[in-house]
């Protein structure tokens, strides 16, 4: 059974070698050694004009917590401006609460801003107290997929979680694994959580990897 991969890339490198081994989207984020952020604007042209595969940009203004203020929530909606303007198929964003919840007022300015691409809820996710209505929410905002690990360091150690929220999710919105996933677990990792879609770094063999 064939699955897809998304691949986290930082750089346009990454981006044409994610495209080479067949990857169907990438990930496009500012430096991902420290969890990555918004890429500049130059690399979102140079992604979204030299490549074929869908290219989603990262739309985080900073590193740390997922609270935004509203001045960070206006840099991101100039962010989502400019990725929309490049090119871009689609932004990957989150933000949450102080009490670790949907920050929906938020995410509907966000996601307003975005449309029509699709819009991707990032690993922010894996920092909500109660997953399953999390997820009920973003189905509401009109979210089209979430990255998660299931809550857990690696998709490996969430991987029950993951095999829920894919039941729970159905038809109506994506589950994306993350977190450490790599050509050597793939394969039983989809097989535990029949997620159709993984998302890593690590995407240099990882379409093999699913076959």
């Amino acid at each position: 059974m064939k699955f897809e991969v998304e691949a986290a890339v930082d750089t346009f490198g990454d981006a044409v070698a994610a495209e080479a081994e067949g990857c169907s989207r990438i990930e496009l984020c500012g430096p991902l050694h420290d969890g990555g952020t918004t890429p500049s604007a130059g690399l979102i042209e140079r992604c979204c004009s030299r490549l074929r595969v869908q290219v989603h940009v990262l739309i985080r203004p900073r590193n740390g917590s997922f609270v935004y203020d509203r001045d960070e929530v206006a840099i991101m909606l100039k962010d989502i401006a400019v990725a929309k303007d490049l090119g871009a198929d689609g932004v990957v964003t989150g933000a949450l609460t102080s009490r670790n919840e949907i920050d929906t007022d938020a995410m509907m300015d966000l996601i307003s801003a975005a449309r029509p691409m699709r819009i991707g809820f990032h690993r922010a996710f894996d920092s909500l107290n109660d997953q399953r209505n999390g997820l009920d929410q973003l189905v509401s905002l009109g979210v089209d997929h979430v990255l998660t690990s299931g809550g857990q360091r690696t998709a490996a150690d969430g991987a029950d979680v993951l095999s829920s929220l894919v039941k729970q999710a159905g038809d109506r919105i994506t589950i994306v694994a993350g977190g450490s996933i790599a050509p050597d677990n793939v394969r039983d990792l989809v097989t535990r959580t029949g997620v159709t879609i993984v998302h890593g770094r690590a995407f240099r063999g990882m379409i093999d990897g699913t076959r």
